[in-house]
């Protein structure tokens, strides 16, 4: 049971490293994907909880800039379940008041996909009960490089002065300039690392890394790390009064 303090101090804004899919197939002898597969229908679940936990915003580490480096199969097999995932949870997240946006370089995505991720945008573009952000062949430095290239071409026109650039300045070049910064990044399956995440927006959050496997992770799971959280004094650099 979550005390008093532990449930007005839940974060606002959750970004989550969803790891494990592979291992969780392979532990029941199924190809890859299965585990995948199962792990699309976990998102579902923890979006749908979100309001209740009081979890505003929620971004997903679905698909990064590394992950090319896999089979062709496998990534053949998730850009698939990208789509069909679109075109199944289209009518239930704009039902449930979720607004979708998409976070990553689209250039190497294929026009068909981005088509509808473009499209899930738009017909989500009015809701506010939860911010779904998905990170679609995104990776923190390609991100920053990125921001950086479009900032450099503002300082290059004359549209940004050179003492301008400082770091409120930069933010609002990346993907989730619209974003508040998380406050909670949760990496699941046991990896204590980060996989160039939300490398400058995470700069202050609080981390979280668990045993269990994405497919796994349950809404029951997702609120006992809340009420952690909760437990936790967030300083940013001060010393506590």
């Amino acid at each position: 049971m979550a005390t008093n303090e532990s449930e007005e101090n839940r974060p606002r804004h959750v970004a989550i490293i969803m790891d494990g899919n592979g291992r969780w197939a392979s532990k029941r002898g199924r190809p890859r994907l299965f585990g995948h597969q199962a792990g699309a229908r976990r998102v579902r679940e923890i979006v749908e909880s979100c309001p209740d936990l009081g979890v505003k915003y929620l971004t997903i580490f679905a698909f990064s800039t590394e992950n090319w480096k896999r089979t062709q199969s496998e990534v053949s097999g998730l850009m698939s379940l990208f789509r069909r995932y679109i075109t199944k949870e289209a009518q239930a997240l704009l039902k449930r008041g979720v607004r979708v946006r998409f976070i990553g370089d689209r250039v190497r995505l294929d026009a068909k996909l981005t088509a509808m991720m473009d499209e899930l945008e738009l017909l989500t573009s009015d809701n506010d009960r939860v911010h779904l952000t998905i990170a679609l062949n995104y990776g923190g430095r390609d991100e920053v490089a990125r921001a950086t290239k479009r900032l450099a071409y503002d300082v290059a026109s004359g549209r940004l002065k050179p003492e301008e650039v400082n770091e409120e300045t930069l933010p609002k070049y990346l993907d989730t300039y619209v974003l508040p910064d998380p406050d909670l990044v949760i990496r699941t399956s046991g990896e204590a690392r980060i996989s160039n995440f939300l490398l400058w927006q995470s700069a202050y959050s609080e981390y979280e890394f668990i045993d269990t496997l994405w497919p796994d992770f349950t809404p029951d799971v997702f609120a006992k790390v809340l009420i952690s959280y909760g437990g936790r004094q967030r300083r940013f650099g001060a010393v506590p009064g």
